[in-house]
């Protein structure tokens, strides 16, 4: 850990800002053997951070969930097991919003709504919304105040309650399988494939600055895509190379992409 590489790392001037917050704050709880977190981080950030930090001992990336998109980083002192990143205490706390399912707001809805309600960004972790319900992740610090004052989601009337993490309703995330054989892992060829578009298209999204490889811009076509990346395309949506199989006897990589739809 160096903090003289946020001058390498960083991309603009709001990076090298944020990536110090995250120095001063971490870097406080390694020193004096104390817990510590940041706020809630986008995939990029996470991306931005971990090269920033690499992976010191006792340093977690959670959001509430395994799989969640939105995470603090937490660090825990050597007197602490992982497990209390779940424990009551924990600085993600998890707030349920039932409602009338005829309603059916969405996540736009809910997002919108927390922020018209004065909530930052980056206090907020995943929004995952079901029939009925809506289990959001949130900082332990704003959730006395959301809980006394988030009572709708535009016309949607809300009940508001505080959960364990391990009652979370995680919905399965709908994905479309595509399996095909590419000639390379080229992150054109790869976005080409999951999106059933042409390789020359996909190669224009992303030298235009709308492609992300794990919350990461790229503009590069050629650059190549590990196993388990996820890829957001603006414009056309999400995918993750699931698994890499091996070559075909025509010398092909055959793949498995999952689309979320």
């Amino acid at each position: 850990m160096d903090r003289s590489n946020i001058e390498k790392i960083a991309q603009t001037p709001e990076d090298k800002l944020l990536l110090a917050k995250l120095w001063d704050k971490i870097n406080a709880g390694i020193r004096k053997n104390i817990p510590a977190h940041t706020s809630f981080l986008s995939p990029r950030e996470l991306e931005l951070a971990k090269f920033l930090f690499g992976e010191p001992e006792g340093l977690y990336a959670f959001g509430g969930f395994g799989d969640a998109e939105r995470k603090m980083l937490i660090y825990l002192p050597d007197y602490l097991e992982e497990t209390a990143l779940w424990d009551a205490d924990s600085p993600v706390v998890c707030l349920r919003s039932t409602f009338y399912q005829g309603d059916s707001p969405s996540h736009r809805d809910f997002l919108g709504a927390l922020m018209g309600a004065g909530i930052g960004r980056e206090t907020l972790g995943d929004i995952l919304v079901d029939k009925g319900s809506c289990d959001f992740f949130v900082t332990a610090e704003i959730a006395p105040y959301i809980l006394q004052n988030f009572t709708s989601a535009g016309r949607t009337k809300l009940h508001l309650e505080q959960i364990s993490l391990e009652e979370a309703n995680i919905p399965e995330p709908e994905v479309r399988e595509i399996r095909d054989t590419l000639a390379s892992l080229r992150l054109d060829s790869v976005i080409a494939s999951g999106f059933r578009i042409g390789r020359s298209l996909a190669a224009q999204y992303v030298t235009s600055g709308k492609a992300a490889i794990d919350g990461l811009p790229c503009d590069k076509p050629d650059k190549p895509v590990p196993e388990g990346a996820r890829i957001s395309v603006r414009g056309l949506g999400k995918m993750k190379l699931q698994s890499v199989n091996g070559r075909t006897k025509k010398d092909r990589i055959s793949v498995v992409i999952h689309r979320y739809v």
